[in-house]
């Protein structure tokens, strides 16, 4: 089986030159792709493929900017192939149109497959990149020593370095089967997450550490934004300048921080439910971007990463053998009682605490909901 891992590295300043070098020329390559498929379809002409994009840079257009060859040739192709992909996937009707990469975007990355036998030969301190050489890594022994590793991608959020590399490993070991009852999660913003066993997860969101990185966030944003228009009314370029760059990589830094800890805490959670060993775990399917259309609760909802959310908890169940079920998306799970089973129209959502008017049965609004998704007759399994 294949498995991946993925860890910050310290290249030289000579290392990270290149590699910034790389994603440059890789941006730039992917957006020549769209731009010249698209001229060539308002002139009439036949779309061209990666393939033949891919020749006519080598034979023609690199010899007219040979800094184009100046990087890995394999990085370059992948970035077209990317390229192309993106279109075959809007032709398909599986996405929109593919948008131009911006050179101030906060993540970057290319592709180095395995091109000679020494490449990619991990040590317990370094790793061995094509056309880099060896990088020291920053966490040691993380990696696998010794490992078949096939391809990897380096990566670089704010201004740091990650590799990620893909080996071969042995069959995973069997996990014991489970053996608790099934619970059922149900997922909100005042609470992240209820389970139909009584355990509560707070909303991370609302806690001080997170609302006092959102603050700085704001106003470096604000900070930001005025530079930005005071560099437009002088007439200066708007993407340059020393301090304009300097604070959008700490706006970068703090919404990468930002993030990392809620992921973090989704994880937590996560391990929480599945270390319990429950036979299944019931999850509702949300319309997400029904519930972004809510001017009010759209930032609130965007924060929890309920998708996130539920792919991870999928995976994780599907390591230690524990099944997931998925109610529909209209299934009442909030109106209805879990005692008499009886359903409550009336329920606003400011309503925290339900009553039953039939067996006067008086729960928690989401321990309510997470005992009904637990004692669901009609799902699907995710896999």
């Amino acid at each position: 089986m294949l498995k991946a891992y993925r860890t910050e590295i310290h290249p030289t300043p000579d290392q990270s030159q290149q590699i910034v070098r790389t994603f440059g020329v890789c941006r730039y390559l992917y957006n020549l792709y769209i731009a010249t498929n698209q001229s060539r379809y308002q002139q009439g002409l036949p779309f061209l493929s990666a393939y033949d994009f891919d020749q006519w840079i080598n034979r023609e257009y690199a010899l007219e900017y040979p800094w184009i060859k100046a990087v890995s040739s394999k990085a370059r192709k992948k970035a077209i192939v990317n390229a192309a992909t993106a279109y075959r996937r809007f032709f398909k009707g599986l996405g929109g149109h593919p948008r131009f990469k911006k050179k101030h975007q906060q993540s970057a990355s290319f592709y180095a497959p395995k091109n000679n036998a020494g490449d990619w030969t991990i040590e317990r301190h370094r790793i061995k990149i094509p056309t880099l050489g060896w990088v020291r890594l920053k966490e040691f022994g993380y990696l696998p020593v010794g490992s078949r590793v096939t391809g990897g991608t380096i990566t670089q959020q704010a201004d740091r370095f990650f590799v990620s590399v893909t080996v071969k490993a042995g069959p995973p070991a069997m996990a014991e089967p489970p053996s608790g009852e099934g619970i059922g999660v149900d997922v909100g913003i005042k609470e992240f997450a209820t389970t139909s066993q009584g355990d509560v997860f707070p909303n991370i969101n609302q806690t001080a550490k997170i609302q006092k990185l959102e603050r700085r966030l704001r106003l470096a944003q604000r900070a930001g934004s005025r530079k930005f228009e005071e560099r437009k009314r002088q007439g200066l370029p708007v993407h340059g300048g020393k301090n304009l760059a300097k604070n959008r990589l700490r706006i970068q830094k703090l919404s990468w921080r930002l993030a990392n800890q809620r992921r973090a805490y989704r994880e937590t959670v996560i391990q929480a439910l599945v270390k319990t060993k429950p036979r299944f775990i019931t999850v509702e399917h949300l319309n997400i971007r029904g519930m972004l259309k809510n001017r009010h609760l759209s930032k609130a909802i965007q924060d929890q990463g309920f998708y996130a959310f539920k792919q991870r908890l999928v995976q994780a169940a599907n390591q230690h053998g524990i099944e997931i079920r998925e109610v529909g998306m209209f299934y009442p799970s909030s109106k209805r009682c879990s005692r008499c089973g009886s359903k409550k129209l009336d329920l606003t959502l400011k309503d925290r605490i339900y009553d039953c008017p039939q067996c006067g049965l008086s729960i928690d609004r989401d321990l309510n909901a997470a005992n009904n998704l637990a004692q669901a007759k009609e799902y699907k399994i995710l896999h």
